[in-house]
This record gives C-alpha cells, structure tokens and sequence, in this order.
C-alpha cells in the first residue's frame, strides 16, 4: 500500500507537472548575429497579416539597425535597413507607422511609414523650423487617434527645448501642441484616453525633477496630473497604458522604496496606478524579494492581458541575481491590479538579458517581446546582440479591433486568428455585416444601434471576444 501511495503522488505530480508546462511555455524564437539585426529596443507590432513587426538598433546592411517581420513560429524576414527606428502603429490605411530618434536630412529624427513589402518613406523631419520650433528627438513613436491623425511627443527642442507633444496628419503636416518647460522633457509617447485628452510621462523635470504624469487635449492644453518624488518613483521611461478599469498604469525606471543598495543608489522601480483625476497609488517596488529575485529597472512599459493582470519586464537581475553575467538578465512579469506580483520568467544570458522593451499580447493569446543583449555573445562585443522570445500563460486567443473606438459607420478592422470561416460579428450584442480578408483579419464596420461593449466573433471554433471594450463614438 505504501509503494502504491508512492506511485500515485509521483503520478499526480508528472501530470501536475505536465499542465504546468502547458500553461506557461518560453520559446526563444530569434537570435540576432548582426548580419540579421541586434539590440532590439522597443515592443512588436502586431500587423493584419497575422506577424508582427518591429526594429533593431543594430545590425543588419552597415551596421544600421533593421526593420523586419517575424512569423509567430519565429521565421524573420529585413524589411528595410534604418537607423534606430521605432515601428508603433499599423494604421487603418494598413501601413506602419513610426519615428527614428535619430537619422533624417537633419540627424534630429524623423517620423516614418513603411507597407509590408518593406517600402520606406519619410513623412517629416524634425528641426525643421527655425531653433527646433518642433522638437527633436521623437523617441516615443506615434499613434493613430481617433481622428485619424498621429500624436507623439519629442524629448528636446520646442520653444523651450524640452520637448514637444505634436500632431501630424498623414499626409504629413506637423502641428506642435504643446512646448514642454519646467514639466520636464517627454520623449515617452501619449495614448489617447477614452475621454478623448491624451496622457504621457516626462521622463524628468517637475519639482522634483523625477518625472511627470500629463494630460493634453487636441487644442493644446497641458495639465500636470501627478509629479514623482522618488519614493513613488522615479524616470518614467515608458507610455502609459489604460486598463479596462478606466485607470492608468505604468512604471518608473528608477526610484521606489526597493533595495536602493542593490540599485546602486537610484532606486529600483515601481509600478503605478493612477486616476483620470491624477491620485496615484504605487502598485509594486521592485528589488522586494531577497537578492531582487523580482527584478529591478523596469524601462518597458505595461500592457494589460486579456485575463485582467498586466504583464512586463525588467531589464536586470532576477532569479539569478548579481551572479548573472554582466549583472544583467532581467525578468518577465505579471501583476494584478491590486499589486501581487509574480516573476513568470528569469533570463540567464543564454535566452537573452536586459528585456529593455515592454511585451505585446498577440491574439493567439500568447506574449512576444525582446531581450537588447545576451544569446549570441559573439555579436555586439562580447555581450550579445539580444532574442525574440514567445511566452504562453495558458490565456486563450481572442480578437482586436482597430481601432478600438469610432462612429456609426466607421470602418473597423478585427485582428484574430483561425478566422476563415467565421458566421458572425456582433457590438455588444448588434450584428455588424462583415467580410472575412483572410485567416487573421476580417472587415467590417460599427453598426447603427451600436453601444460600448465588446465585438464578439463567431466562428466554427466557437466565439471570440475582443480584448478591450470598443466605444461608440457619438460626438
């Protein structure tokens, strides 16, 4: 009876053991040499095609960095060689859109569209105007709001030369809406809030020269919602994201109440949530744990999955502590909104170190990010020139609508996967007439009568449901 007892637990554990390998799976998909790319910088993108897209710091023809393709089984493909470029959107016209910080007739940025054939245009260059009127450096890519223009910020230039929060249609024509001063110097993005105002983070200045929180509608009106101070944090070096809650949520690079010994003095990091009304509440300090298992430095920004917890990196030490090569590697998280936190992956140089980017949660339900260093430690001298990486948590596939808001009528494309075949698509309970473009994309539009809600899709395989609420646009 006891070796049977014995035999039973071993059982129940082998396949305890094996759910949880099918719950959570890491997979290094890409390691980059040089000659196809390296230090990848900022988050994928996923495109209507069903790949997702993004860019390298480093590498490729002359050492110029890359914009490329990768499959979600992992097969790359260079698009175009460009310097530090920052691929953030594809539009509603189906090309990509983004900035280079650097680069251009003028070496001060640019902001870019390419099509999946790789065909490259500049659509501005900064500094054109007299003393950099328009800023320089967009480092925080752009987005399509509603209106269908796209927003973004610069970390310098402007009036006063901390940077701008500017506008530009797509044909091109640049409007600066605000000229940062004391508030500090952005350079981190905007989002578009439900409300319609944009919100952003400087990544220092305010009165304590930590870093700000902003909201600014399209007239140009800035206002300061929340200022740091490091023991809330310190360095937002990334956008803000909005939850399902209505609330924002970010993190800081530095600052926090964690083992700031550990973090050679500059604090560790945070997490935070804040209110569209500007109260701000820290969700996590990072460097908690002993030996800062949790991690510390999180440079990337958040992204909410579609189980409700948001999910990150940090761009150093973790599991392996300071024994990790370079004192690097870094970790994949996740956090609930109520601030538990769970370390779901620590890299070890080998799959990569320093995850300097944030994560996308494609809609097969998985997460792909990058690691800026390790792997191949005979690229980039000697510390790598970092991976593309798959994680699955078990959270299943959905859809994605772009955009996620717009009126009655309004053209509306749903992201997905296994989509041939499907039999109907539904706001919040009101079919919408549609057309099915290919496995992963499907065309339709917002249908009178149409309220805020979710788009459901059905299929063969049974309904999917969008990742966010989409809103009816009445105004």
């Amino acid at each position: 009876m006891r070796s049977t007892r014995i035999i039973f637990l071993l059982l129940v554990f082998h396949i305890l053991t094996a759910i949880g390998s099918r719950a959570q799976t890491f997979e290094t998909l890409v390691t980059f040499n040089g000659a196809n790319g390296g230090l990848p910088t900022w988050p994928l993108v996923q495109g209507m095609d069903g790949n997702l897209y993004g860019s390298t710091s480093y590498g490729g023809t002359g050492n110029q960095g890359t914009i490329f393709r990768i499959t979600p089984a992992g097969s790359l493909t260079t698009l175009a060689g460009v310097s530090y470029a920052h691929v953030t959107v594809q539009a509603s016209d189906g090309n990509f859109y983004g900035t280079t910080p650097y680069g251009g007739s003028l070496q001060l940025g640019t902001i870019f569209r390419i099509n999946s054939a790789g065909q490259l245009a500049t659509l501005y260059n900064f500094c054109s105007l007299k003393s950099c009127a328009d800023g320089q450096y967009p480092y925080g890519g752009v987005i399509e709001a509603t209106d269908g223009n796209f927003y973004g910020t610069t970390a310098a230039g402007g009036t006063n030369n901390y940077g701008t929060v500017f506008r530009i249609t797509p044909a091109g024509v640049l409007t600066t809406l605000v000229s940062f001063n004391s508030v500090g110097l952005a350079g981190t993005g905007v989002i578009e809030g439900t409300d319609g105002n944009f919100y952003g983070t400087t990544s220092n200045g305010g009165s304590m020269g930590d870093g700000t929180i902003f909201r600014v509608n399209r007239q140009g009106t800035l206002t300061v919602l929340h200022t740091f101070q490091f023991s809330d944090g310190k360095f937002p070096y990334d956008a803000l994201i909005q939850g399902v809650d209505g609330n924002f949520y970010g993190t800081t690079y530095s600052g926090g109440t964690g083992n700031s010994s550990t973090c050679q003095g500059i604090g560790c990091g945070t997490i935070f949530k804040m209110t569209p009304s500007g109260t701000l509440t820290t969700l996590y300090n990072f460097c908690s744990q002993a030996n800062c298992a949790d991690g510390q430095w999180p440079s990337g920004g958040l992204v909410q999955g579609t189980d409700g917890s948001f999910y990150g990196t940090t761009e150093a030490l973790g599991a392996y502590g300071e024994s990790c090569p370079f004192g690097i590697c870094g970790t994949v998280f996740k956090i609930t909104s109520s601030g538990t936190l769970t370390t779901l992956h620590s890299f070890d140089t080998t799959d990569g170190s320093e995850p300097y980017a944030g994560l996308t949660q494609d809609t097969s339900g998985s997460f792909y990010g990058s690691t800026n260093m390790g792997a191949d430690l005979s690229c980039g001298g000697g510390y790598g020139c970092g991976t593309l990486f798959r994680l699955a948590v078990g959270l299943g596939p959905f859809v994605e609508t772009r955009p996620t808001a717009a009126k009655v009528g309004a053209a509306v494309i749903i992201l997905g996967t296994n989509l041939t075949g499907a039999t109907g698509v539904s706001f919040h309970g009101t079919q919408a007439t549609f057309t099915v473009l290919s496995s992963s994309a499907i065309m339709t539009g917002v249908p009178a009568g149409a309220t805020a809600g979710r788009v459901v899709v059905t299929t063969s395989g049974g309904t999917l449901k969008s990742n966010t609420v989409f809103r009816v646009i009445t105004r």
